[in-house]
């Protein structure tokens, strides 16, 4: 079922907002725009195990936020930023709508200013 007025700009958008929605993930997210890392190396900061870490990575790489590769033994993570900018992409015509009310909001508080300083007659 088609739904009359909605585009979809990304198929993948709930999955990225679902996982930007988690702390852990969002925080593992800001550690890989710095540089790629090991699961080992991503879980320091943390009081969560590895394969807790894993786990967070499994749905970062779901959503398209993460890549992983294989490098000998370890398996480094890397940003993927491309979904993220679909979501602020998506979010961006929200802004245009709040801007707009806002614009009326002012003009509104600027009409009843002007009414308040008029004297009654």
């Amino acid at each position: 079922m088609e739904q009359v007025g909605y585009i979809n700009p990304s198929a993948n958008l709930d999955a990225v907002f679902s996982a930007l929605a988690d702390p852990t993930r969002r925080a593992i997210l800001a550690r890989l725009s710095t540089g790629e890392a090991a699961v080992q190396e991503l879980a320091e900061p943390f009081s969560i195990s590895q394969p807790a870490i894993s786990k967070h990575l499994k749905v970062l790489e779901r959503a398209g936020l993460v890549e992983r590769d294989i490098d000998r033994q370890r398996r480094p993570a890397r940003l993927c930023a491309q979904p993220m900018a679909d979501a602020v992409a998506w979010l961006e015509e929200f802004r245009n709508f709040w801007s707009g009310s806002f614009d009326q909001l002012d003009i509104l508080l600027e009409d009843l200013k002007t009414a308040e300083e008029t004297p009654n007659e």
